[in-house]
């Protein structure tokens, strides 16, 4: 079997290299994105493997499907970068539903530990002997109201940290999980009565900028907001509105951006940001930018290797594929 490899990063060839050996495959390593002037990369190879920041749009699918590509191995959980509809029927997702949901849980309370302590900027100041703690105070978490807005395997990790830090936990969820000890309630409810909002729901039609103007002005003064999960569930434009306005809001973790797709994963150093927004954000005192970073430990990237592998040999062999994506009829 052979796997065209889209978007590259050294760390994949670490993980993914060997294991393609064990397995029989080749893997052909692009540092290309997928998308629709790279696709033609995919021609004479049975899968693709991509990830988070490709585009599989519909002239993409229908390519693939052109050059009788046999399926789609997402290295990832999420997939709303694809057109499912296209796909359906034609060429099968597989995607990686779990990897280690303590990973990025433990990334966002890292997060929020980091802007609400803001030891980031006590770490910059003693580098250079500033031992001034003036303007460094946070709060505890402690008897704090965590809403944690989507109750999956990240979601439940989540829960059991906030929990450790003796918060009160409330929890949305669109279905909620009856065997979770966790207190459900309405998205408004999460909104005006928590101190901090942590996301860890997909991306859908449905919730696409949940956090917008309406749901920020509902949320109380000083709130705490963190994503890990991806970027188009929150408005940025009026993310960057509430953030000017004195006191509405504590501190914003991002690990996600919705404009992310030509920036992050990339060294942009030496050039200059052409993303307003991105570059708005960046000089707010509290918040903090992260590079889609919240999975990246050696046991999530070992998990998605292996379940991508296992992915690629059950598409091979014609046998059951447990983790496609598959629409309702």
């Amino acid at each position: 079997m052979k796997i065209a490899f889209f978007g590259t990063k050294p760390y994949d060839k670490i993980w993914f290299s060997a294991l393609a050996k064990d397995y029989g495959y080749t893997i052909q390593f692009f540092e290309a994105k997928l998308n629709e002037e790279t696709v033609s990369l995919a021609k004479g190879y049975d899968a693709v493997c991509a990830f988070v920041n490709d585009e599989l749009t519909k002239k993409v699918i229908d390519e693939l499907v052109n050059y009788k590509v046999r399926g789609i191995l997402m290295r990832c959980a999420g997939y709303n970068n694809v057109d499912l509809e296209a796909a359906k029927g034609r060429i099968p997702i597989l995607r990686v539903p779990s990897y280690s949901p303590e990973a990025v849980a433990e990334f966002a309370i890292a997060m929020y530990l980091t802007i609400n302590r803001k030891t980031h900027k006590g770490y910059n100041r003693t580098r250079e002997f500033n031992m001034n703690i003036n303007g460094l105070m946070g709060q505890d978490l402690y008897h704090k109201t965590a809403g944690i807005i989507g109750t999956g395997k990240i979601g439940q990790a989540m829960i059991r940290i906030c929990k450790g830090f003796g918060m009160r936990v409330l929890a949305y969820d669109v279905y909620q999980n009856p065997e979770l000890d966790v207190e459900y309630t309405d998205l408004d409810t999460i909104y005006e009565k928590s101190h901090m909002i942590s996301l860890h729901c997909p991306l859908t039609k449905d919730n696409y900028h949940m956090i917008q103007e309406k749901s920020l002005k509902k949320m109380r003064d000083g709130v705490y907001i963190i994503n890990t999960s991806r970027g188009a569930l929150i408005k940025t434009s009026d993310l960057l509105e509430a953030l000017l306005k004195p006191g509405k809001i504590g501190g914003v973790g991002l690990d996600v951006y919705e404009e992310e797709g030509d920036v992050f994963y990339e060294d942009k150093s030496n050039e200059i940001m052409r993303d307003d927004v991105l570059a708005r954000l960046v000089t707010f005192p509290n918040v903090l930018i992260t590079s889609h970073q919240g999975y990246f430990t050696k046991e999530a990237m070992q998990a998605i290797a292996i379940t991508t592998m296992e992915n690629a040999y059950v598409l091979d062999k014609g046998l059951k594929m447990e983790n496609e994506v598959v629409l309702p009829d």
